[in-house]
């Protein structure tokens, strides 16, 4: 019997070794580990030192305002949950919880909501839904601390709205503020360990974003209002969750619409209609601007060894890598197949032949896992990169300079694989250098040599050594 029970808890050892989690980087381990820590230490205390919850109107009011919780779940189910950061409308009967009940409330209450997501909408990894539930907890104990510590009430009294009106009207929109601060604060770090590549513009600073945050809060607060009175309000707040339920769903299907699946790059669509923006700007106001088409080099060989499957990890791998060397207004897009295209504002023929370079030089020396063995060598990749660069004989009439640039850079993309493969050529209106003139067109000086064939007119080429 204690051989079999030493097996069992040896095989139990093995499984828990191969949990996603794992697989984070180590410090956001630690993080995830420290929050729930907390997490669980915050209920502990809110149990041993705060009122007891036994008042019937209590436990009747956490009860409706927990089915009204059960019912936006149900809601999202029918509407699917989006993947990445998932925006949701379930601070509209979290803060209700955290202000009118005791904090323990307010701390369990995430426990409920996300264990009936996992079950009943999408099962994830389940460190991400504990985490969740401790990140939801900890934000609704600092709203409730905070509404108290305005208000001066005790964590016993039965909820209604006090003396003056305005005054814990104000306090319950600054305990609102509270939760979506410590709210944001815990969940950015986790986001930004998982992808290094997203920005806090992308997550929160939206616009539709910023908008739905706001119309949520508010409601947030008026349903908290609502239900101070009577509990009665409960009934009448569901349509409003419904509608803020819609309106975060159309503001992800816009965004969807955008981006390209496999990579999370703009489409080729969404890509060009915002570059041609940029670049009858940059035609109108003669400032500089350049397109880079990239193309992986045997990315054939990629999909025939390892499967395509493996191929698309890799590319989702080349897409999160290129985002980085980039400046925040440079637009990425998926262009089809293994190539990308680069827009890059504000960027001469030589900055835009540093840009290149650079995404060049880091995806060279990245190892790219295509496959979920841990023990499996990573594979390593090579780009090609075509730049083409606006010059000085702008037609500002002609209303078709991204066509001719993406020809220009098709041509320089042929260019850089017929010579080899794995270097940048940069095509601009005036000579053609080849690596050894890299400084010479710096200083803006030395002699012109061959162009590419499908360059196009008189273009200027630089080759990485």
């Amino acid at each position: 019997m204690s051989s079999e029970r030493c097996k069992r808890v040896w095989e139990h050892a093995r499984a828990a070794r191969k949990w996603p989690l794992w697989r984070l980087p180590r410090w956001l381990v630690v993080f995830i580990g420290l929050v729930t820590a907390v997490y669980v230490i915050a209920i502990a205390v809110a149990i041993a030192v705060g009122p007891a919850p036994k008042s019937l109107r209590n436990l009747w009011l956490f009860g409706a305002l927990l089915i009204g919780m059960a019912l936006t779940v149900e809601l999202t189910k029918r509407a699917g949950e989006n993947a990445g950061l998932i925006k949701d409308v379930y601070g509209v009967w979290e803060l209700p919880i955290a202000i009118l009940l005791p904090p323990v409330y307010g701390l369990v209450a995430p426990v409920f909501q996300f264990t009936l997501t996992q079950l009943r909408i999408r099962r994830v990894p389940l460190h991400r839904r504990v985490f969740s539930a401790a990140v939801l907890g900890l934000s609704n104990a600092s709203a409730s601390l905070v509404f108290h510590a305005i208000t001066g009430q005790g964590f016993g009294t039965p909820p209604a709205v006090g003396s003056p009106a305005w005054l814990w009207l104000l306090a319950v929109a600054a305990a609102a503020l509270a939760l979506w601060t410590v709210n944001t604060s815990l969940l950015i770090p986790a986001f930004k360990g998982s992808d290094p590549t997203v920005t806090l513009r992308e997550l929160y600073l939206a616009r539709e974003s910023v908008q739905n945050d706001i119309a949520e809060l508010c409601v947030a607060v008026l349903v908290t209002l609502g239900i101070a009175v009577t509990p009665l309000t409960i009934l009448f707040a569901f349509p409003f969750v419904t509608l803020l339920q819609r309106s975060f769903r159309h503001v992800h299907l816009v965004a969807a619409s955008r981006i390209d699946t496999k990579t999370g790059l703009l489409n080729a669509g969404t890509w060009e209609r915002e570059s041609a923006t940029e670049v009858a700007r940059a035609v109108r106001t003669h400032t500089p601007l350049a397109v880079a088409l990239i193309d992986i080099d045997h990315f054939k060989a990629v999909n025939d060894s390892f499967g395509h499957l493996a191929g698309d990890r890799a590319l989702r791998s080349v897409a999160r890598a290129l985002s980085i060397p980039l400046r925040e207004y440079d637009l990425v897009g998926r262009f089809g197949g293994e190539e990308f295209a680069l827009l890059l504002p504000q960027a001469k023929a030589l900055d835009a032949y540093r840009i290149a370079e650079r995404i060049r030089t880091h995806i060279g020396s990245m190892p790219i896992t295509v496959s979920d063995d841990t023990d499996a060598e990573p594979v390593r990749l090579s780009i090609s990169i075509g730049v083409a660069a606006l010059g000085a004989r702008w037609d500002s009439s002609s209303g078709a300079q991204l066509t001719e640039l993406l020809a220009a850079a098709d041509g320089a993309l042929y260019q850089a694989k017929r010579s080899g493969r794995n270097q940048v050529c940069v095509v601009t209106e005036n000579a053609t250098f080849g690596a050894s003139g890299h400084a010479a067109a710096e200083n803006g000086t030395g002699g012109t040599q061959g162009t590419p064939e499908a360059a196009g007119p008189v273009t200027e080429v630089i080759q990485a050594p």
